[in-house]
């Protein structure tokens, strides 16, 4: 059962002779995948009426438990942004009273970031549809299936991650 990613892997391999072409048969298909969940994921949060951005945002906030506040920089940290693009999010999510900015440290100069109860009632209003409808993208797979992509897929992002982190680059 050949499916377009196993005829771009056998053209390239008829091509190009001796060219390693294997990490075609996964990269291809990762990337593939990636795309249509991102388009799912995207059209789902348009249909909840909230950005990826702000959603990352707030599920980050909310994830470290109460009192839903994390510093800056470890928000962008855990959201692989940078601490400029935390900001703009932060920025944003705050002019819609769904975060609030606080001054910390000894000098005054770090920033708190706290949920507010509009951010948790978004969150609240989201993420259990968000999840239930991506929960239905993995129907094609078995209970034993999931669980084993799920592990393969564990070893590849830490792999890939060290990887990056050693190069410098974010993954």
């Amino acid at each position: 059962m050949d499916d377009d990613v196993d005829r771009i892997q056998q053209a390239w391999a008829r091509e190009r002779p001796g060219t390693p072409v294997e990490s075609i048969g996964v990269i291809t298909r990762v990337w593939r995948i990636g795309k249509i969940l991102n388009d799912e994921r995207r059209r789902t949060l348009t249909r909840l009426g909230v950005d990826a951005a702000t959603l990352d945002l707030l599920s980050t906030l909310r994830r470290a438990g109460r009192p839903y506040q994390l510093p800056a920089g470890e928000l962008a940290s855990l959201s692989l942004v940078s601490a400029g693009a935390i900001s703009q999010r932060v920025a944003r999510a705050e002019q819609d009273g769904l975060v609030r900015r606080d001054k910390a440290g000894p000098d005054g100069r770090s920033v708190l970031v706290t949920l507010t109860d509009a951010g948790n009632r978004l969150l609240d209003r989201t993420v259990d549809d968000l999840l239930r409808h991506e929960q239905t993208l993995l129907d094609a797979l078995t209970g034993t299936q999931r669980d084993q992509l799920t592990d393969l897929l564990r070893v590849l992002l830490a792999s890939l991650s060290t990887r990056s982190e050693s190069t410098g680059r974010s993954p």
